[in-house]
């Protein structure tokens, strides 16, 4: 009995260390999909977002590693973390709003739902091959996840109201971040099996290409 109580507290930390190694990149790119809405909406973006997006994580938890080897599922969830990134320099030009439309609430909740989701797939099978199948230590690590990712945007989106300028930083990770999901996914890796070499490369070509294309695209607009 004791054993088993040892190996199932073992299992439970081991889904916390998980949770909180794993949770930076899902969090600024959430910090950065609720930045341009004023601090009253950014809560509730932030609550909801991240509440479907664990709904959909249990959903999904029992086929995940199927779903990485769907060809063009990881392309294009870096495509997407890429296109936030450039989107949050582009409004980030905008005149600030004393509020926020359903609209671009219902927005940024969606790009969370997708840009966590498309980004999860190994924290899942991470959360689940330390659960050891473990239905309840399944749910409990997705739960988790719920306030550390909250609290981790709540810090970053707060950090990028204070300094502009780490917009810019958070833009170049995510660009690193989306290029090494476009490069491990299936087919790319079939096609073209990325070296270091060419996966730094591309990391390098995509913040350039970010911030060059945010600052390109906000002058046109104003």
């Amino acid at each position: 009995m004791a054993g088993g109580y040892s190996h199932y507290l073992f299992d439970c930390l081991s889904i916390i260390v998980i949770d909180l190694l794993l949770a930076g990149d899902n969090a600024l790119v959430i910090a950065m999909a609720v930045r341009t809405l004023p601090k009253p909406q950014r809560r509730a973006a932030l609550l909801s977002g991240a509440g479907l997006a664990v709904l959909i994580r249990v959903a999904v938890t029992f086929v995940a590693a199927k779903l990485l080897r769907v060809e063009f599922i990881q392309f294009a969830g870096g495509a997407f973390v890429v296109w936030i990134a450039v989107k949050v320099l582009v409004d980030a030009s905008a005149p600030d709003r004393a509020g926020a439309s359903p609209r671009d609430l219902w927005r940024a909740i969606g790009s969370i739902m997708l840009a966590d989701l498309t980004m999860s797939i190994d924290n899942i099978l991470a959360v689940a091959g330390a659960s050891r199948g473990n239905v309840w230590l399944i749910l409990f690590g997705l739960a988790l996840s719920i306030p550390l990712v909250v609290s981790s945007s709540t810090l970053l989106a707060t950090i990028m109201d204070k300094y502009p300028l780490t917009m810019y930083l958070g833009a170049a990770i995510l660009g690193m971040v989306g290029g090494d999901m476009m490069l491990t996914d299936a087919f790319v890796r079939k096609l073209l099996n990325p070296s270091d070499a060419l996966r730094y490369g591309v990391d390098a070509l995509l913040i350039v290409a970010i911030v060059a294309a945010g600052r390109l695209w906000s002058r046109s607009r104003s």
